[in-house]
């Protein structure tokens, strides 16, 4: 029988490779920023085309890289970072694998353009689809200049995969904020499509964040500084005030390499416990330093998850480092009132010592004298009068003597009685109104129906009546708007400004009014009736997380997905209570829908049981 096993050819291996280390145009930029990191750099600058489906390039000012160096840097596990596997337990640079640069070079059309300092020239390399085109010497800067083109030019299948430009835009703004908050001394920039969005100067840490996440985030910050045996820790923790809707503001460092944590997160939820309510989620921002053979990193192919020697005891330390901050700066809530000035004891008081009240009574005193004097303890003539009560048969004057007849005589009194009304129905047919709507739970809607019975789902019903509502307020461009008294300043992240400015023309269509869209708040003077101001911001972190999370990729989708999710925030709630007329409103108004029975997420909003399901269960 022949051999049926053969190597792969190296452009098929590196395909393969791409797989796992380039899921999209994020995956390349993660991989540039921190291969730019590694090699020194003080300044880096990424250019974005088209949420980098056209380009990436990053530029930095490091060491740069021979004409060797810069042809072997293409090859598969080559690497300038470990030499034997006992280097894997003692990691302190990002990449080490020595695939990203062979698996980009795989999928796209690459130009690197490199140089020592103390050399003259650089090295120009052009590569497509793991082929080399060119090498030729160039002039360029000290430092390396990186360009991906045509991300899956030769891979179709993986290029349709990709979401809309939206989308992937915001992908890269998250690795591209995980890899400059683990570096503040570093000046990064980015742009896209020509307009600067970012431009973070070398700082401390909390201007960092600042500068990422806007102005107003410094106030919202809570250090926490811990440094033990096992760990270091260091970082900053939002108000629980401030806590959001989303988990766009939670960044773990790990020897300043972002990771994700479920186990870990758990222990800062746990120390907001009772701070913050049920559905929002804290911000923070925490740097933990650890020694490198406790932890291994080589477990997940982006390197997001590392496995830690003795987890329980960084869940004790975090957990506990985090209560103490909130405590030690007075987050969590006490009682405390306004101090009124007023109410301070003047100095002139201050010795002396508080005199008991006397109270005088004049037991000589009779309130049915017509009218008495009394001299007071002080002085005072007080005089009391009484006045006469008039005589009570006086009010019988003018009274015949009984047995006489007068035109007041009780006896010829008249009473003014109601018009008679006609009745609308017969005497037979009863006017009184008829319950026919019961809740159950606060949950539950019970109306009874010719078969039987219904049993509806007063939460979901709700949704769906709200959700065609939106639909056509929004289809029509035509929604009805209750002004506030004063206009609603809220802020947000540049992230959610992004999705916010994308939605803005939607928003107002359902009745928002937006006076100014500034670079990181809004000002809202109107908002759709029937919802409350309180409520404003709930529904809009609500929306971004929604949009986050679901990812739209059409303009129709990012419309049925607005009206979805408010729909969601301002549908009743169970455990809700409802009067007679709201039941039978909902009932009602639920089948004047279009699609009466799933809510807008495909649930069923209510179930009927006929008679013949009852006898069942009695039989």
């Amino acid at each position: 029988m022949a051999d049926i096993i053969q190597l792969l050819p190296d452009h098929v291996a590196n395909q393969i490779a791409a797989g796992e280390v380039v899921q999209r145009p994020a995956s390349v930029v993660k991989e540039l920023l921190e291969n730019a990191i590694d090699a020194g750099s003080s300044t880096i600058k990424l250019i974005i085309k088209d949420a980098g489906k056209t380009l990436i390039q990053v530029i930095d000012d490091g060491k740069g890289m021979s004409a060797t160096d810069a042809r072997l840097s293409f090859e598969r596990h080559a690497t300038s970072k470990i030499r034997s596997a006992e280097d894997l337990f003692s990691l302190n640079t990002k990449g080490f694998r020595g695939e990203a640069l062979a698996s980009i070079a795989a999928i796209a059309h690459v130009e690197l353009k490199t140089k020592l300092e103390q050399d003259e020239l650089g090295t120009l390399i052009e590569i497509e689809g793991s082929t080399i085109k060119n090498q030729d010497m160039v002039v360029t800067p000290k430092g390396t200049s990186l360009s991906v083109k045509n991300l899956f030019f030769n891979i179709p299948a993986r290029r349709n995969f990709l979401k809309s430009n939206n989308v992937e835009l915001r992908h890269i703004i998250d690795e591209f904020h995980r890899v400059a908050l683990a570096h503040p001394d570093i000046t990064f920039s980015m742009y896209h499509n020509g307009s600067e969005s970012f431009n973070l100067p070398e700082s401390n840490y909390r201007q960092r964040v600042v500068n990422i996440f806007g102005g107003k985030t410094n106030e919202k910050l809570v250090p926490v500084e811990e440094e033990t045996e096992v760990l270091k820790i260091s970082g900053f923790v939002g108000k629980p005030e401030f806590a959001k809707r989303t988990k766009s503001e939670q960044f773990f460092f790990v020897n300043n390499r972002f990771i994700k944590s479920a186990y870990l997160n758990h222990a800062i939820n746990s120390a907001f416990e009772g701070l913050v309510k049920e559905g929002s989620h804290p911000s923070y921002f925490l740097n933990l330093t650890v020694d490198p053979k406790s932890i291994d990193i080589n477990i997940h192919p982006t390197k997001t998850e590392i496995k830690f020697d003795d987890e329980h005891t960084l869940y004790a330390i975090l957990r506990s480092s985090v209560k103490h901050s909130l405590g030690q700066f007075n987050i969590a809530p006490v009682l405390d009132f306004e101090r009124d000035n007023n109410l301070d004891t003047p100095y002139s008081y201050r010795d002396k010592n508080a005199t008991t009240p006397k109270v005088e009574v004049d037991r000589s005193f009779n309130p049915f004298q017509e009218e008495k004097s009394q001299v007071s303890s002080r002085g005072l003539t007080q005089t009391y009068r009484k006045e006469p009560a008039a005589q009570w048969e006086s009010l019988y004057v003018g009274l015949e003597s009984k047995g006489t007849k007068t035109d007041s005589d009780f006896s010829e009194v008249e009473f003014e009685s109601d018009p008679e009304k006609t009745s609308l129905f017969s005497d037979d047919v009863t006017t009184e109104t008829v319950q026919t709507t019961y809740q159950l739970h606060n949950k539950y809607i019970i109306s009874t129906i010719k078969s039987g019975m219904m049993i509806l789902d007063q939460h979901r019903a709700h949704q769906r009546i709200l959700y065609e509502g939106f639909l056509k307020h929004l289809t029509v461009k035509e929604a009805v708007s209750q002004q506030l008294l004063f206009p609603l300043t809220l802020e947000f992240s540049s992230t959610e400004m992004t999705v916010l400015q994308q939605l803005k023309e939607d928003l107002e269509h359902t009745g928002f009014v937006f006076s100014s869209f500034k670079d990181s708040t809004i000002e809202i003077t109107g908002v759709p009736v029937n919802v409350p101001e309180s409520e404003v911001s709930i529904i809009l972190e609500q929306l971004i997380s929604d949009i986050e999370q679901e990812v739209p990729d059409s303009n129709f989708s990012a419309t049925d997905l607005l009206a979805k999710s408010m729909s969601k925030s301002l549908a009743i709630k169970t455990g809700q209570s409802l009067t007679t007329i709201e039941q039978e409103h909902l009932v009602n108004s639920l089948f004047a829908c279009k699609e009466p029975s799933v809510s807008p997420t495909n649930r069923v909003t209510f179930i009927t049981m006929s008679v013949d399901d009852f006898d069942k269960k009695f039989m």
